[in-house]
C-alpha cells in the first residue's frame, strides 16, 4: 500500500456519521494542523478519528469548505485505472438496465461512489464535469477508464459552474479524449427529441433529471400549454410529442431557444410551437395582466436557492413563481412547479408554492410529486443529491 498522509476528525466530531455513509468532512471538524493545510487539493489520504483509528480513504482540498470526501471505505484502497473502472462499471450497468438506448446521467457523483464528479452521455460521446479537485487533476484518467468501460469515443470536459469556484478551481471546457463533438446532439426522450449542445450549452447540455416528470405532465397534455423557464423546451416538446395542441415556451435564453425550435423541427412540430426570449416574471405579469390563460403551465426556474445562505430569498422567488403562474391554468387546468435548489427542502418548496397559488386566488389539489430520474440516484446520507422537486397540481375556478 502506498504511504498517505492522515487527517484526524476532531475529539467532539461524530466518526457514526462517516461510518454510516456520509461522505463529506467539513473544515470545522478535522485537525487542520500545518501538515493538514499544506496537502496537495485533490491529494488522498486516510481518515482516521479521534483516537487514530483509520476509518476510510479520503480525497482533501484544503481550500475548501468540504475538505475531505470519501473515495473508498478501505482506508488501504489505490485509486486508480482499475478502481474507476469498477466504479464506472457499476455505474453503467444500473444504466444499461434502465434504458434502451445511450443518453442518460451515467455517473452521479457521491451517489456512484464517485465523488463530485457528474458524468452524462449522448451516445458514443459523454461530458464530464469534474466539480472536486481530485476528479480535476485526474480527468484523463477517468476519460480513458470511461471509454474502456463504455461504447465512448469521444470524452469533453465541461468544468464550470458554481461548485467548481467552490473548490477552487477554475473554469475549462476542452476535449479530453476522441474528436470534437458534431454537436448539437439530437437526443429522444419520452417520444421528443431534444437538442443537446454539449461544447456551447448549460451545464453538460441537456438536462437529464426532469425526464420521469415530463412523463407525467405528458399524461396532462391537451389544449394549449405554457412552459416558463424552458431551456431547450423540456416540457413543452414533451407535451407536444404527447399530443397538446400548442406549446408557448418563454425563457431569457436566445440559444436555448434556438435549440427548441430544432428539436421541434425534428419532431414535424413547429407550426405548433411559439418561442419566446423575455425575462420569465415579466413575462408571467403580461400574460396575467392580459387576461391568458392555458391548460397546462409548467414553471422550471433555474436554483433560485442554491445555498443555505440564500434560502430565504429562494423561497419567495418560488411563491412569487407561484403567484404569477396559477392565473394563467384556465378552471380545472393544470400546474406544475419545480425546484432544483437542493437547500429548498420538499416541505418548504410545497408551503411556499401552496401560498402563492393561494395568494393569487386560487385553490387545487396536489396531485403528484416528482422527483429526479434513477439515473439521479440519491445517497441517503447526502440530501443534497435528491434535490429536484416538482409538484403538480390541479386548479379550481
Amino acid at each position: 500500500m502506498t504511504t498517505r498522509p492522515a487527517i484526524r476528525l476532531r475529539p467532539k466530531s461524530k466518526p457514526q456519521a462517516i461510518r454510516h455513509g456520509f461522505p463529506w468532512v467539513f473544515a470545522d471538524e478535522v485537525v487542520t494542523d500545518r501538515r493538514t493545510r499544506s496537502l496537495e487539493p485533490g491529494s488522498f489520504a486516510a481518515l482516521e478519528d479521534a483516537e487514530r483509528r483509520a476509518m476510510a480513504l479520503v480525497t482533501v482540498n484544503p481550500g475548501s469548505k468540504i475538505i475531505a470526501r470519501v473515495m473508498d471505505a478501505d482506508p488501504g484502497a489505490e485509486i486508480g485505472a482499475e478502481w474507476l473502472k469498477a466504479r464506472l462499471s457499476r455505474a453503467l450497468a444500473l444504466r444499461n438496465r434502465l434504458f434502451d438506448v445511450p443518453f442518460y446521467r451515467l455517473a452521479h457523483a457521491e451517489s456512484d461512489g464517485l465523488p463530485g464528479v457528474v458524468i452524462d452521455r449522448f451516445g458514443d460521446t459523454a461530458v464530464i464535469q469534474p466539480n472536486a479537485a481530485w476528479s480535476d487533476r485526474m480527468a484523463a484518467e477517468i476519460a480513458s477508464a470511461l471509454q474502456q468501460v463504455a461504447d465512448i469515443s469521444t470524452v469533453v470536459l465541461n468544468g464550470q459552474g458554481r461548485a467548481r469556484a467552490l473548490e477552487g478551481l477554475d473554469e475549462r471546457l476542452e476535449v479530453i479524449a476522441g474528436d470534437p463533438p458534431a454537436s448539437p446532439f439530437q437526443v429522444p426522450m419520452n417520444g421528443a427529441i431534444y437538442m443537446a449542445d454539449v461544447m456551447g450549452g448549460q451545464k453538460t447540455g441537456l438536462f437529464y433529471d426532469q425526464r420521469p416528470n415530463h412523463a407525467f405532465a405528458q399524461r396532462l397534455a391537451s389544449g394549449r400549454v405554457l412552459d416558463v423557464f424552458s431551456h431547450v423546451g423540456g416540457f413543452g416538446l414533451a407535451m407536444l410529442a404527447a399530443g397538446a395542441a400548442h406549446a408557448t415556451l418563454i425563457d431569457g435564453s436566445e440559444p436555448a431557444l434556438s435549440l427548441a425550435r430544432e428539436g421541434a423541427g425534428a419532431m414535424g412540430v413547429e407550426d405548433r410551437l411559439a418561442l419566446h426570449q423575455q425575462d420569465a416574471f415579466a413575462a408571467m405579469e403580461k400574460l396575467g395582466d392580459e387576461g391568458v390563460q392555458f391548460d397546462v403551465v409548467i414553471c422550471d426556474p433555474p436554483a433560485f436557492a442554491p445555498s443555505k445562505k440564500a434560502l430565504e430569498a429562494g423561497l419567495r422567488a418560488y411563491e412569487r413563481v407561484a403567484k404569477l403562474a396559477a392565473p394563467l391554468v384556465v378552471p380545472g387546468g393544470y400546474l406544475g412547479l419545480c425546484s432544483c435548489s437542493h437547500a429548498a427542502d420538499l416541505t418548504s418548496f410545497r408551503n411556499v408554492s401552496a401560498r402563492g397559488i393561494g395568494r393569487a386566488g386560487r385553490r387545487g389539489q396536489l396531485i403528484h410529486t416528482g422527483q429526479a430520474g434513477p439515473d439521479h440516484p440519491t445517497l441517503p446520507q447526502l440530501a443534497e443529491t435528491g434535490y429536484l422537486k416538482a409538484l403538480f397540481f390541479r386548479l379550481d375556478g
